[in-house]
């Protein structure tokens, strides 16, 4: 029986099929692709000179004692941009390959040039490969993040892998961007840039690259509409270092995340504003995503400012205390189905406090739809933000308002026990900082945090003392 010289790919996940499937395994519909595969025999030889990427493969690999290898720690590259080096873990490992995504027109593009310009500030040589924009439009670009182009940025206008390759090979850059993978493609095979089997090899060999030569790599990938990496896990997998860059189009707040970082922590969060000279770091975070609400900033009016499912709360995010508003917003059901809709907080971590406030609280919502959000379109990682969201539905469900002021932190058990979270000295000292004036946080905690100076400790044990705190 003859081979078969096609396969069916899906554009989502990157799952091949003999044949043509109406819904992946992954569950996207009509997502399949049909792609040629390349016979084995008609592959170019690894010792072929006529390749420029022969070069690469050729090389032969021997094993090496560990303690041998030097450790990449000390050479981390200053990306010139703080809250980009902070989400990389420290700024840029050499060989690395990074992958950054987000919407069209949300500001990657800026954000890896203003990188590169100041890198080539200070000497080092960079090289943009573009298969979207012109040289014209990069350069234009460019005269708005900087006062003087450096000679050590370099354009490429190209989408052939095999002439990026040579390029790279004879130039030996510092830095390497490719804007973006998908228009990149190689000739050994026949389906169009942009389609899985495409975005495979040409990642692949960019990995490769910068791996044997020490070159730093930073690949640009589109989103799909549903606001995901394009065909994430074809090569996910391949990437060292996964970045989000997101942002409401409205505002000029962009918020930069890693997903996968083999060279850090991917709790660290990175912020920006968009302006018209480029993006600009913001280092107090905090004090921006209280900005809209006031509870931390600002004259105090004696309590009279109040608000009714709104409260703040703090986790630690990689290096630093994060203070933000979260909201909470219930009502009458108008149907059978009560909603239950979260932005920012996990949607079952939210199904499993409602029933401890129904169990332990008494608090009825089955007949009530239930909205949480946390403003500024974080999503912290952990369960310190149990108690501040639990207490922003019992103040919205009961018509309660909270004190001006008051920030909770804490795990909340089945039970209804409040249990302890990390660094809460340190979220203290930002609440303080920022003129709030009390503080809920488990006893366990409050055993061991010192009081800031204008801060009051309210140590509870369960939900129930939570609420009690509150009516005081």
């Amino acid at each position: 029986m003859a081979k078969r010289e096609t396969v069916f790919v899906c554009g989502e996940c990157g799952y091949e099929s003999a044949k043509w499937m109406g819904q992946c395994v992954c569950g996207a519909w009509n997502s399949f692709t049909e792609e040629r595969i390349r016979p084995a025999d008609s592959a170019p030889s690894r010792l072929s000179g006529n390749n420029p990427r022969s070069a690469v493969a050729a090389l032969s690999r021997k094993p090496v004692p560990l303690r041998d290898v030097t450790s990449g720690a000390a050479d981390r590259i200053d990306t010139g941009i703080g809250e980009l080096n902070r989400v990389l873990g420290g700024g840029l490992t050499k060989g690395t390959l990074t992958l950054i995504a987000g919407e069209p027109g949300i500001g990657k593009s800026t954000l890896i040039l203003q990188a590169a310009l100041h890198m080539a500030a200070r000497g080092l040589t960079c090289l943009y490969v573009s298969g979207e924009e012109s040289a014209e439009q990069i350069r234009m670009r460019a005269d708005r993040l900087a006062a003087s182009i450096p000679e050590g940025v370099l354009m490429l206008n190209e989408t052939d892998v095999d002439a990026v390759c040579e390029n790279v090979l004879s130039l030996r850059p510092d830095f390497l961007v490719i804007d973006s993978i998908q228009t990149m493609y190689t000739g050994e095979l026949s389906s169009a840039a942009g389609g899985v089997s495409q975005i495979r090899a040409c990642a692949d060999v960019f990995m490769r690259i910068g791996k044997e030569y020490g070159i730093p790599v930073f690949i640009v990938a589109h989103v799909t509409k549903a606001g995901e990496l394009a065909g994430p896990k074809v090569i996910e997998h391949l990437v060292d270092c996964v970045l989000a860059f997101s942002g409401e189009r409205e505002r000029d707040f962009r918020l930069l995340t890693a997903s996968k970082n083999r060279f850090g922590t991917t709790s660290e969060v990175g912020a920006f504003d968009m302006r018209e000279d480029g993006l600009a770091e913001i280092t107090d975070l905090s004090g921006i995503l209280l900005d809209s609400g006031g509870f931390g900033g600002g004259a105090d009016d004696g309590g009279a400012r109040k608000a009714e499912g709104t409260i703040v709360t703090g986790v630690y995010e990689g290096t630093r205390p994060l203070l933000m508003e979260l909201q909470a917003l219930t009502a009458h059901a108008g149907s059978g189905f009560p909603r239950r809709t979260a932005l920012g907080v996990d949607g079952a971590r939210l199904a499993m406090l409602l029933a401890v406030l129904e169990k332990k609280a008494g608090l009825y919502l089955g007949d009530s739809d239930v909205y949480v959000n946390i403003v500024g379109g974080l999503r912290p990682e952990g369960t310190a933000i149990d108690l501040a969201c639990a207490l922003a539905v019992w103040s919205s469900a009961k018509s309660v308002p909270i004190p001006y002021g008051t920030l909770a932190v804490g795990e909340i058990g089945l039970s209804g026990e409040i249990r302890s979270v990390r660094h809460t000295d340190r979220i203290a000292a930002e609440a303080a900082g920022l003129g709030f004036k009390t503080l809920i946080l488990p006893a366990k905690n409050a055993e061991k945090t010192k009081p800031p100076k204008g801060l009051a400790l309210v140590p509870v044990k369960s939900i129930q003392d939570a609420i009690a705190a509150l009516m005081v």
